[in-house]
């Protein structure tokens, strides 16, 4: 097997989990996902089978979510499964979310949960945090591109927003900081991951209609999930490539990713260097 599966991730189960039960699906163990989604949230989490794990670096990273905003608490996990460490009766307006969110769209600078996977001198966040231990969780630049709120709801001070971000983004930290911004406090009450790169919630299978007899239908291949040009190679061609060797031609722009197709199957993903087409990862056998 070799290609992606658009997985529907439950609430409740790690991404780790989702790969573990993959693994027992379909006996083999090298499997992996694109980007971890936090055990609480649900919706889209692309899975690699076999030598598609290759292939991460290559995927387009951008991602798009739905989010539940609970203003008058604060939790320490950013999240509704943390411990409330901040209440507030202050009422939010609807006018007033909409004035906020106009502070998070573009390149902002954002300080990861606590309560969150990055590591730090060797250690993960929240192993920080489960030790007690206090530690200066430095910032990092996100891109938010879209931010928008689809609804409010003024008895349960619940705002519902969608939001078009950069890899590496935390919604957990954005309704908390909008929570602290408002001066109502705030966390993340849902959050559904509706796309990542070209895979998409319409399009995603839940894990639990996943099984050994569909499984092999399920399987995107590479090719449709790459966004590069395509060389089609021949017989002469295909031997040269398979031993790593580049491959002289034109009509590609200077440093351009390129994949390599023989009878519509991925063999390499090449590199346009100085008129030369430089294998950078070699997949067919």
């Amino acid at each position: 097997m070799f290609g992606f599966l658009n997985v529907y991730k439950p609430s409740g189960m790690t991404s780790h989990d989702v790969v573990a039960r993959l693994r027992k699906i379909t006996g083999i163990k090298q499997i992996g996902h694109t980007g971890t989604l936090d055990p609480f949230a649900e919706g889209v989490l692309p899975v690699c089978i076999g030598k598609a794990t290759r292939l991460i670096e290559y995927l387009a990273d951008e991602k798009a979510y739905e989010g539940i905003i609970q203003f008058g608490r604060a939790t320490n996990t950013y999240d509704r499964e943390g411990e409330v460490v901040e209440t507030s009766n202050k009422l939010i307006t609807e006018n007033e979310i909409l004035k906020l969110l106009d502070n998070f769209r573009g390149e902002i600078e954002q300080k990861p949960p606590l309560f969150s996977a990055i590591k730090l001198k060797g250690k993960k966040l929240y192993e920080y945090a489960r030790a007690g231990e206090e530690v200066e969780i430095p910032t990092r630049q996100v891109t938010v591109y879209k931010l928008e709120l689809q609804d409010f709801n003024k008895q349960k001070q619940q705002a519902k927003v969608y939001i078009e971000c950069s890899k590496g983004t935390y919604i957990r930290s954005i309704a908390h900081d909008i929570g602290v911004l408002s001066g109502c406090s705030g966390y993340l009450e849902k959050l559904i991951r509706v796309k990542a790169g070209k895979f998409t919630i319409d399009k995603a299978c839940p894990l639990e209609n996943i099984n050994t007899e569909n499984i092999k239908t399920l399987i995107i291949p590479p090719l449709e999930t790459l966004d590069f040009k395509q060389y089609e190679l021949n017989e002469n061609s295909l031997s040269a490539v398979k031993n790593g060797v580049k491959i002289k031609t034109d009509g590609f722009s200077e440093e351009e990713y390129v994949t390599l197709v023989y009878n519509d199957k991925l063999v390499s993903i090449a590199q346009f260097q100085n008129k030369f087409l430089v294998q950078k990862k070699v997949l067919a056998d």
